[in-house]
């Protein structure tokens, strides 16, 4: 079946896109093997979003419901495969084979998870990996965070404005993060360290209530309160269906121009998965309206 515009995954970028693809009337197919929303579905509350107050399954569920509205056409399977085709796009899934003239990739980028016992049960309830998304929520409490880069120092610092105490806890004494912010980090009250301990259980019931650490040398564990448990240990962007196709970064983002074109004719990347200063809903949702702008002038 052709299409005029193949989008590949369906988080606020990809919805995004299907929006003003449809508005512009190109015929579009939107592949959301997992459902609508991404890691948007997760989040309890979201108060970043201009002009929206609610879940993140809500705004996941309207800007669906607008892109369906506007045109586009959804399907639950997943690509398998991407290759150029006679100056197109073919898109191979278990279901068969889309054509298309463009193709936006919008498979976001997963946060690399701790591997602690709970830490699937309390996902949204005290667990989180985006500080900058959930942070707010703790606001006189204590958290933790997870990490020795500058995300996890950064988010650190960003939790000590509002929280009560923050624990920084990293597996071992070297960290990652630049030495600015490991000094900042330091020279805070509120922010305690610990070091060569490691996540092992997060504790709670309807939330996180405490976190179990293993001492990384002596295997001692120790019980630490707090209210929430934030991972800050890296993302693996979702870029497999283009390796070797597009340029990736040394981490796997892919590489795109201003206005999301990727280095191969035709193919886009929006949202998570490209390389870009600032990952939240109100940047994926410009990301994809930006390809899909350049798309519609395009065809």
């Amino acid at each position: 079946m052709d299409f005029d515009v193949i989008i590949i995954g369906a988080g606020p970028a990809g919805l995004s896109a299907g929006i003003y693809c449809g508005r512009a009337g190109l015929s579009t197919l939107v592949l959301a093997p997992q459902g609508t929303g991404g890691q948007v579905s997760y989040t309890n509350e979201i108060e970043n979003y201009p002009g929206f107050a609610g879940t993140g399954a809500e705004l996941s569920e309207k800007m669906y419901e607008q892109a369906v509205q506007s045109g586009a056409v959804f399907a639950g399977e997943k690509a398998q495969e991407l290759k150029s085709v006679q100056g197109a796009w073919s898109v191979r899934t278990r279901r068969g084979e889309y054509r298309a003239k463009k193709v936006i990739i919008a498979t976001g980028a997963d946060p690399r998870k701790l591997g602690a016992d709970g830490e699937e049960r309390f996902k949204g309830a005290g667990v989180s990996y985006c500080a900058t998304c959930d942070g707010a929520f703790f606001k006189d409490k204590t958290v933790m965070v997870v990490g020795g880069g500058n995300t996890a120092f950064s988010d650190a610092l960003y939790l000590s404005r509002f929280c009560r105490r923050v624990y920084l806890v990293h597996r071992n004494e070297k960290f990652r993060a630049s030495r600015v912010l490991i000094d900042r980090v330091r020279r805070s009250s509120k922010i305690l360290i610990r070091t060569n301990e490691t996540v092992e259980k997060i504790q709670g019931e309807a939330s996180v209530k405490s976190v179990v650490l293993k001492h990384t040398l002596s295997s001692r564990m120790s019980v630490i309160e707090t209210d929430a448990v934030f991972a800050a240990v890296g993302r693996v962007p979702q870029s497999e269906l283009v390796s070797g196709i597009a340029e990736l970064t040394d981490e796997g983002y892919i590489v795109t121009d201003d206005r999301m074109h990727t280095d191969k004719e035709g193919l886009y990347a929006v949202g998570d998965v490209r390389k870009t200063p600032l990952r939240q809903i109100v940047t994926a949702a410009a990301d994809g309206a930006v390809a899909a702008e350049d798309i519609a002038n395009s065809l």
